[in-house]
């Protein structure tokens, strides 16, 4: 697999994904419990197929599977990775727009579609920790 060409990087798949509104609702009794999830799944799948792994696919319940075959002759254990695709209930996920401040420099950061929306320095001490890196944060234009 090493010779395949990823063209995108984590943080452009990142801004793609959080783009895809996958709220779930807790009143519903199916699995999963929307079906808007499923769109993220589909994208995962195909960019999985995409990189090679042939047997990836969605199933009915919205979990995504694929299989690496084993890189070396040892005895290893299978190693399986899972994580959430839904977001929360209680904020909707339709219309988000990821934006990102580039090698933070510290201070507070103005949210640009409501100005009146600042994550304060002083407020949020891990901050700190972040002076050179790269910030993602969403864009509340549809809050309200």
């Amino acid at each position: 697999m090493s010779s395949l060409n990823f063209t995108h990087t984590v943080t452009e798949r990142f801004l793609r994904y959080v783009t895809i509104d996958t709220q779930s609702d807790p009143a519903s009794p199916a699995s999963p419990s929307t079906e808007k999830q499923k769109d993220l799944g589909r994208v995962l799948a195909a960019e999985l197929k995409a990189m090679g792994v042939a047997d990836a696919h969605l199933d009915d319940y919205g979990y995504v599977y694929g299989t690496i075959p084993a890189t070396t002759t040892k005895k290893v254990p299978v190693i399986c990775f899972c994580s959430h695709m839904d977001t929360s209930p209680d904020v909707t996920g339709k219309d988000v727009k990821p934006q990102m401040v580039k090698n933070y420099r510290g201070g507070d950061i103005t949210l640009p579609g409501d100005t009146s929306q600042v994550i304060r320095f002083a407020e949020h001490p891990a901050l700190k920790n972040q002076i050179g890196n790269d910030i993602i944060h969403q864009d509340p234009v549809h809050a309200g």
